[in-house]
């Protein structure tokens, strides 16, 4: 079995996080009429996924050390087709709640399974790119729902069928993943010493595999093959990487950048773009920039580094959201709905280079093996538990403050983002994961760029 195969199932994954994130966009524009949702309503009903989304990451570390990366991503499959299907059959505001609740849970393990399951399953010379495949499927999964949303714009309850699409890339990812092999890291862990060669195999060809295969052992010698505990995030070899998965899954979504994928149509009207349609098809040129910027992201991420980009990234993003801030504080016109498209494409693009795909990649490189899939689910509650709360209370801190308020705190806390990632982020590109374990056991300066 080609690596390629492996990739592109597992990060369906990926596409389906998007999709079902980016779907609520369009379709609360319709849910919200159907049911009469107050804008506290509309907040509850998008933030539930989210809230969803951070008990799934919570338990799916755990789930994923105890079960393996195939078996839980299978289980994820199904309930992103649950979710879907009752999605779309929905007859009251509860049973939405639900399936996206439902949705939301999948999402949750999916966001720190899929990272995870490519890293461990990756060659190092192209860990970067493969892993990043997994962002590429995320924006390709948001833009593929804005497409969606524009198409069933004026169709009759299109937002059943809006809501229901991402059933068809569930049933693929559950079908596709039982014919690919277990993580060998994985089987190392457990002993499964016969099975961990053969995964090798299938994954690399008829080379020879015991160079990896011995430098997998000897990792695991090293972390004396105990069983992960939760303390163990507390080591000082797992510290720093701690400290910095959480500080960037934070600063990824207080940044804004969600509530940009959950309502742009809804920024778009409030900037003087007043159909429904043409603030979905704005939302969709949105897409088409997070698309484009991140397949560039993938393209340099092996070469440029990780820090490089992050730190390029966040830059731009601390220079389009006051352009924004500055924006919506001349007024509502035409005129200016259109400097707020510029903007919001190009901060989308500074996250989509940046932020993005740099904050999955890392939190699948930076922990030690004994406790990966503990602590990524750390770093990736702590990110779904930030959407949450930036999500929930985004409409109302646009009725304090104002449209450019809003955007002005998301400026002055890029560029806090911008100066943690300075401090601490290290550079990762061309190595190991065993040799980023060890690297991070010392301090916290980071490499040079």
């Amino acid at each position: 079995m080609r690596f390629t195969h492996v990739a592109a199932v597992a990060s369906l994954g990926g596409l389906l996080f998007g999709y079902d994130t980016g779907v609520i966009s369009g379709a609360l524009l319709f849910i919200k009429q159907d049911f009469s949702l107050t804008p506290t309503m509309q907040g509850i009903t998008t933030g539930i996924v989210l809230a969803g989304a951070t008990l799934g990451a919570a338990f799916g570390g755990t789930l994923a050390d105890r079960f393996g990366r195939k078996h839980v991503i299978i289980a994820v499959a199904i309930l992103f087709s649950l979710g879907a299907l009752l999605s779309a059959l929905a007859s009251a505001l509860w049973v939405l709640i639900l399936a996206r609740a439902i949705v939301g849970l999948a999402i949750g393990v999916a966001s720190m399974l899929t990272p995870l399951y490519l890293a461990e399953m990756a060659p190092a010379d192209n860990r970067g790119a493969v892993v990043s495949l997994n962002q590429f499927c995320i924006t390709f999964g948001i833009l593929a729902s804005y497409v969606v949303d524009y198409g069933l714009a004026e169709v009759h309850d299109g937002w059943r069928w809006m809501l229901g699409v991402g059933l068809i890339p569930g049933v693929v990812l559950g079908l596709g993943m039982l014919l690919l092999p277990e993580s060998p890291r994985w089987l190392l862990g457990r002993g499964r010493t016969a099975e961990a060669e053969a995964a090798l195999h299938s994954l690399r060809g008829t080379g020879d595999v015991s160079a990896e295969l011995a430098e997998l052992q000897q990792d695991l010698r090293a972390e004396n093959a105990e069983a992960p505990a939760w303390s163990m995030l507390w080591r000082r070899g797992a510290r720093k990487p701690l400290i910095i998965g959480v500080g960037l899954a934070v600063f990824q979504q207080i940044t804004g950048i969600n509530t940009v994928i959950y309502y742009a149509p809804t920024i778009f009207q409030q900037a003087g773009l007043g159909s429904a349609s043409a603030a979905i098809l704005a939302s969709a040129g949105i897409g088409v920039v997070n698309v484009v910027m991140t397949v560039l992201a993938i393209r340099l991420m092996d070469h440029a580094g990780r820090r490089k980009l992050l730190l390029i990234g966040l830059a731009v993003m601390s220079v389009t959201l006051l352009i924004l801030a500055g924006a919506f504080a001349g007024g509502q016109s035409r005129v200016l709905g259109f400097v707020t498209a510029g903007a919001l494409a190009a901060y989308v693009g500074g996250f989509a280079i940046g932020l993005g795909p740099i904050f999955w990649l890392l939190i699948s490189e930076i922990f030690p093996f004994a406790v990966r899939g503990r602590g990524m689910s750390v770093a990736t509650v702590a990110n779904w538990g930030s959407n949450l709360a930036v999500t929930v209370v985004f409409l109302d801190l646009i009725r304090l403050l104002g449209s450019a308020g809003t955007f002005l705190l998301f400026a002055v806390l890029t560029v806090a983002g911008l100066a943690f990632a300075w401090a601490l982020v290290p550079e990762t590109k061309g190595r190991t994961l065993e040799q980023i374990e060890a690297d991070l056991a010392g301090g916290l300066a980071p490499a040079a760029s």
